[in-house]
């Protein structure tokens, strides 16, 4: 039922003078195959792995690598969306799922994940519970969703380097061969930033879980620009001044050839333009929008992060600040921590406690730490740096309640 327009709300806007289609500048937005930029060869690739399952074959196994914003989500969801449309003109059943290992990184909860996207209870005459069942009873329900429901599913696993288990991985690859399905296939994307993640799989999954392997690159200048000329129709004509651009995509060239990235920026200056009522959206507010995006970026990083690891880095936030160089050793971090512990009134932890903490932020690529020679016969020393400007840190940091004491 439409509103009558004289009915409307004062409170709440009702026009849009910035987007046309925001949701092009959205994250999880699978953009048709004539928005996809730079990426044909590695398309092709990701598409004659998965071609096997247009005809109800079990398609190959894939690991996917590459540094954040280089498409590999992206191309995995795209290639799945167009075989589940090529296989149902002859009328094979394909299923996708994409499981966010970093949230679901336990054996069962990918199960279950995939269990429940495929299911359909009143072909089965089971369900799949968010809870009460253990991880075998969850596996029989999985096997028999997907010999029901489908004739492949393809399950891809981003951040697949976040698994606690990687057992799931031997099951899913062999549900086949070890007769856990009647029919039905099952093929693996594993998408990661660590291209040397598959050295840690144990010895079981290596010896079961044949795959190819690609690694996406960073896209330069020009195939950023490209890729937001491709979405530039989420903002009304006229909107956009001619250098938004190509200086938004220069700016996430400069951060390794970050697509995702530089849509974050974009769709943010459109958004600092809508609030501050502007005309248009211009080189002013695409700066803007890179600072809210490392902010978003960074506040998602140390999200659920304990207080003590934020002190640590608010300690190593103030070493860089103060001081040319950009590396410090735990001993010389530990030392400002004290001081900032303090400070809060809170328990100071063990140099070994920190040293712990500070590992934990390198592997969640908070900051980058490495072990550097002190000189021959003395041994090693740990030195860290922050990945992300110093003032962002800060700025973020001092959201947390505790730490606005040090504002």
């Amino acid at each position: 039922m439409v509103q009558d327009e004289t009915n409307r709300d004062p409170l709440f806007r009702y026009d849009d003078p910035v987007f046309e289609d925001e949701e092009l500048l959205e994250i999880s937005h699978v953009p048709g195959p004539d928005r996809i930029v730079g990426r044909d060869e590695h398309m092709s690739k990701v598409a004659n792995a998965l071609n096997p399952a247009i005809f109800g074959s079990e398609p190959s196994h894939v690991f996917i690598f590459g540094k954040t914003g280089t498409g590999k989500s992206l191309i995995s969801r795209s290639v799945s969306e167009r075989v589940v449309a090529e296989a149902d003109r002859d009328d094979v059943i394909v299923e996708y799922v994409f499981v966010d290992c970093g949230e679901q990184d336990t054996e069962t909860a990918i199960v279950k994940t995939i269990g429940q996207a495929v299911n359909d209870p009143d072909r089965t005459g089971v369900s799949i519970p968010d809870r009460g069942l253990g991880t075998a009873d969850y596996y029989k329900r999985l096997w028999t969703a997907v010999d029901a429901c489908t004739d492949v599913v393809i399950v891809i696993l981003d951040e697949i380097d976040m698994l606690q288990d990687d057992e799931v991985l031997r099951k899913l690859s062999r549900a086949g061969e070890n007769r856990s399905l009647s029919s039905s296939k099952v093929g693996i994307i594993g998408i990661s930033n660590k291209i040397d993640f598959p050295d840690e799989l144990s010895e079981r999954v290596k010896s079961s879980l044949s795959r190819d392997e690609l690694v996406f690159p960073p896209y330069d200048a020009t195939q950023l620009s490209e890729i937001l000329e491709k979405r530039q129709d989420a903002f009304r004509e006229g909107v956009l001044t001619d250098d938004v651009i190509p200086l938004t995509a220069a700016l996430a060239a400069q951060e390794h050839g970050d697509a995702r990235k530089a849509i974050d920026i974009l769709r943010n200056a459109g958004r600092i333009a809508k609030k501050e009522n502007a005309e248009q959206v211009t080189e002013d507010h695409v700066r803007a929008g890179k600072e809210k995006a490392e902010a978003d970026r960074f506040s998602e990083l140390i999200q659920g992060a304990p207080t003590q690891a934020k002190a640590i880095l608010y300690a190593l936030t103030t070493l860089t600040d103060k001081n040319d160089r950009q590396e410090f050793t735990t001993k010389v971090i530990y030392s400002v921590y004290e001081s900032v512990a303090d400070e809060l009134d809170m328990a100071v932890l063990s140099e070994r406690r920190v040293q712990e903490l500070l590992k934990e932020q390198d592997f969640l690529n908070v900051i980058q730490s490495e072990r550097k020679g002190r000189g021959r016969g003395k041994g090693q020393i740990g030195k860290h740096r922050l990945l992300e400007d110093s003032a962002i840190v800060r700025k973020v940091l001092l959201r947390d309640s505790r730490l606005k004491e040090l504002a």
